[in-house]
């Protein structure tokens, strides 16, 4: 069975910064495509930033030159580097493996 935790969310303000790890275990034999969503109470989720294998990522444009994905495929770790976090980026974040198993999440509350 796939399992994947996250880690790394909390508070902060905002114009902070975050990093998001998840590390992901069971019977994986492929280095699949890792992802980053992200839900908010009341929204859809939505896709915040993806890696492949080859590590060619690409972000949501919301996100796009605050936020950093990246993996550690030794560790099967991936990442998420999150600066000049807004207020908007409120929500539980979470990790994604190969479009088919997902995490429980990690909170991330951007307040003052």
């Amino acid at each position: 069975q796939v399992q994947l935790v996250e880690s790394g969310g909390g508070v902060v303000q905002p114009g902070g910064s975050l990093k998001l790890s998840c590390v992901y275990s069971g019977s994986i034999f492929s280095i699949y495509d890792l992802a980053w969503y992200r839900q908010s109470p009341g929204e859809q989720r939505e896709m915040v930033a993806h890696i492949t294998g080859e590590r060619v990522t690409r972000y949501a444009d919301f996100v796009k030159g605050r936020f950093t994905i990246s993996r550690d495929n030794d560790k099967k770790m991936v990442y998420l580097q999150m600066n000049n976090l807004e207020p908007e980026d409120t929500a539980v974040y979470i990790c994604n493996l190969g479009g088919t198993y997902w995490g429980q999440g990690t909170q991330v509350n951007v307040s003052s």
